[in-house]
């Protein structure tokens, strides 16, 4: 699936925003409409290294797993995230956190996600919808992230080593 960005404003200072997108434990907060059961692959969720698995919840998708990792951390600016999901894993995911400057003391929050499937059947499946659907998602998420910081919303919950 070719990018997809979704960007948002969010008056907040970068700092602050930064050091709450870095926790991967916090993810499930503003994603659980979309990506449910999250599981830490690790105890420390903080940082580089830190990562997840959780299940997709769109429609029609058969094998719902996927996990990322906090591959790239670079305070405040950028979190790259690394991962794979599909039928063994077998379609790679690359997601980024991009944090600028805004107006004020407001901070600029944009949010690219791609897949890359590894067989033509993948991408059958990705060509279905996939890159509007997940636009709605990542957009209602960004929403729901600026509730979360900015008003203090309901947080629901954060996401746990698993067993644990």
């Amino acid at each position: 699936m070719d990018p997809v960005t979704v960007s948002i404003l969010i008056d907040r200072p970068r700092e602050a925003v930064f050091e709450y997108l870095a926790d991967i434990a916090n993810h499930p907060e503003f994603n659980d409409h979309w990506l449910v059961d999250w599981r830490l692959t690790r105890e420390d969720s903080y940082g580089a290294g830190a990562g997840a698995r959780f299940r997709v919840q769109a429609p029609g998708n058969r094998f719902s797993w996927a996990d990322v990792t906090l591959a790239e951390v670079q305070p405040p600016y950028r979190i790259v995230e690394l991962g794979r999901g599909g039928k063994f894993n077998r379609i790679r995911i690359t997601s980024s956190f991009t944090l600028t400057p805004g107006p004020g003391t407001s901070t600029k929050v944009e949010f690219t996600t791609e897949t890359e499937p590894a067989k033509l059947s993948d991408r059958l499946l990705e060509s279905f919808g996939a890159r509007g659907w997940t636009k709605r998602k990542a957009t209602r998420a960004m929403r729901r992230l600026r509730s979360i910081l900015e008003e203090g919303e309901d947080r629901g919950r954060r996401a746990t080593v698993a067993g644990g």
